[in-house]
């Protein structure tokens, strides 16, 4: 008899279910459900208007999402449901939901259809920023240790300033939910009708940590005082961490799913954290860097080293037995996005067209005979905000060095080369903290297509790359977390560990730095630190000042 284990991947425009032959690593199905409610960012189904930087999300989505996608890759596989020995998850975070104490998001509630802070915040919702300066403040006056492992400084994207956001605005909404919980942990406590939390998820976004907990009632209670009492009250429940079995499938979703009631489902991990099971990374000195619309670095280390800039340290929160860190970019694939959609002129899209590829392709092939350097462009990658090593979502991107004979390519490779740039910034703060970089794998579907991109980050950040063997990492990831949720007399692996590495794909091909770019690479990314420190560390506000006029008239 075959064994499996299905991952479930929750992204932020859909979720996707693999199933993987857990001995070959085989990934034998695949299922993609999008999100009928997409990300709101303009309104909510009410028609109520939303303010800019939000963004939101139905959570009935993820529940039909789960259920569609499992049960069609059963039928796909033909699968047996006793086939089936475990089931993974993993989740965009930190995306957070009030809910009742029977599961209930409050957004599904009558009274607060037409409340926004009822539904659930998205990772890229920056309604927050003023609660994360207000903790961040708070928190360095009272000498709360746990700040120096965030990289010392608190980002809006996190989960406690979306819920002092929700108290601040909508405190009705704040009293009226039993728990304040990540979708990560509301989905499998659907799944397995038991309430856990995720050390992933409480490490990296909500200050929690393995020896201490989390922070004080009289830290909460300085943010707010009806606070004080916030993790008792809210989110209080066993902490998993990852390799361990969060639970077993209730009666009810066995059924909805087509799978066997008690069937192990693995604790949850951050979508992007997955991918280093993925990949097979299990041990120190490999940086993992999942490229998507915005892009996430993490590494293993036997060591703890607060770093300026880093989105969390925790233990056990990405592989068991190593101390995970987390940085990140907020806009990669984003603005590759933006830029083919509002600025190729359509004479680029009816030569794609014609050659049957995408714009992005078009551009790509153009860039073929280009050395670095070429374009005289330096760009900042901060079209939406930055993530590390700022921690800063009121900056804008910059593109500077144009003139009337720029091309359109030129442009998109500056914005490559950007967020290589962040890249090797992120790189550099690990390396000075004492957690060498000796390598990188990129995952996500951007690499995977885009050998240009890879070879100018190789150049860029002086480093061997190698790519994810599959388009599908975090899934795989988290199917692996399923298999280990499972016993080793069931699967025949000891942990998740030993999983990843016997299954976690990789290519063989390596990526090396090319010394003639890199010779060059090494004066703009010297320009580049210098437009970093002008425009992103005060010396000069003019990004905020612009935002300010912005919002003023509008």
């Amino acid at each position: 008899m075959s064994k499996y284990a299905i991952g479930v991947d929750y992204g932020t425009l859909s979720v996707r279910a693999l199933m993987v032959d857990i001995h070959t690593g085989e990934e034998v199905a695949t299922s993609i459900y999008e999100y009928p409610h997409g990300v709101m960012e303009e309104r909510i189904p009410s028609g109520k208007k939303l303010a800019p930087g939000w963004a939101l999300q139905d959570p009935q989505d993820y529940l039909e999402g789960l259920i569609i996608t499992v049960r069609n890759v059963m039928a796909q596989q033909k699968a047996f449901p006793e086939e089936v020995v475990g089931i993974g998850v993993d989740f965009t975070s930190s995306t957070v939901l009030p809910v009742k104490a029977d599961k209930t998001p409050l957004c599904h509630l009558e009274k607060f259809k037409d409340e926004p802070h009822a539904y659930v915040k998205l990772w890229k919702h920056h309604g927050a920023e003023k609660e994360a300066l207000q903790i961040d403040k708070i928190a360095k006056e009272r000498g709360e240790e746990w700040l120096s492992l965030y990289g010392g400084k608190v980002s809006s994207e996190w989960m406690i300033p979306k819920v002092l956001e929700t108290l601040h605005h909508a405190p009705e909404v704040y009293r009226e939910a039993d728990r304040m919980m990540e979708a990560l942990d509301w989905i499998i406590w659907e799944m397995t009708d038991e309430e856990t939390r995720s050390a992933c998820g409480a490490g990296y976004k909500a200050f929690y940590r393995h020896d201490t907990g989390y922070p004080s009632n009289d830290f909460f209670k300085a943010l707010d005082p009806e606070m004080e009492h916030f993790i008792e009250e809210k989110m209080d429940a066993p902490i998993k961490s990852i390799g361990e079995t969060a639970g077993y499938l209730c009666d009810s979703m066995a059924k909805q799913l087509g799978l066997l009631a008690g069937t192990p489902v693995g604790t949850g991990i951050i979508d992007a954290h997955a991918s280093l099971p993925g990949c097979g990374i299990g041990e120190p000195g490999v940086m993992m860097i999942i490229v998507g619309t915005s892009s996430c670095h993490m590494m293993l280390s036997e060591t703890e080293a607060g770093i300026p800039g880093v989105g969390g340290l925790v233990k056990d929160g990405i592989m068991p037995g190593y101390f995970g860190y987390e940085a990140g970019q907020c806009c990669v694939g984003d603005h590759f996005a933006w830029f083919v959609d509002n600025c190729v002129p359509e004479s680029y899209a009816q030569e794609a067209r014609e050659k049957g590829i995408s714009v992005h392709q078009l551009l790509t092939e153009k860039l073929k005979d280009y050395k670095a350097g070429q374009s005289g462009l330096l760009a900042l990658d901060w079209f939406n905000g930055v993530r590390s090593p700022l921690m800063d979502f009121n900056l804008n991107g910059l593109i500077m060095g144009m003139n009337l004979l720029t091309k359109p390519e030129e442009i998109y490779l500056s914005l490559i080369e950007a967020t290589a740039y962040g890249t090797r910034m992120i790189i550099e703060s690990f390396e000075d903290a004492g957690v060498p970089v000796n390598s990188i794998v990129l995952s996500g579907g951007i690499p995977v297509k885009n050998q240009m991109l890879v070879q100018v980050y190789a150049d860029i950040c002086k480093k061997d790359i190698r790519v994810s063997a599959t388009t599908q990492a975090s899934a795989l990831g988290a199917a692996i977390l399923g298999a280990a949720a499972a016993s080793e007399q069931v699967t025949g692996y000891k942990n998740a560990s030993e999983i990843a590495q016997k299954i976690g794909q990789v290519e063989d091909k390596v990526y090396t730095p090319n010394p003639d770019n890199t010779e060059v690479y090494d004066k703009l990314y010297e320009e580049y630190k210098t437009l970093h420190k002008y425009f992103g560390t005060g010396e000069n506000d003019v990004m905020k000042r612009l935002n300010k006029i912005r919002e003023e008239r509008k």
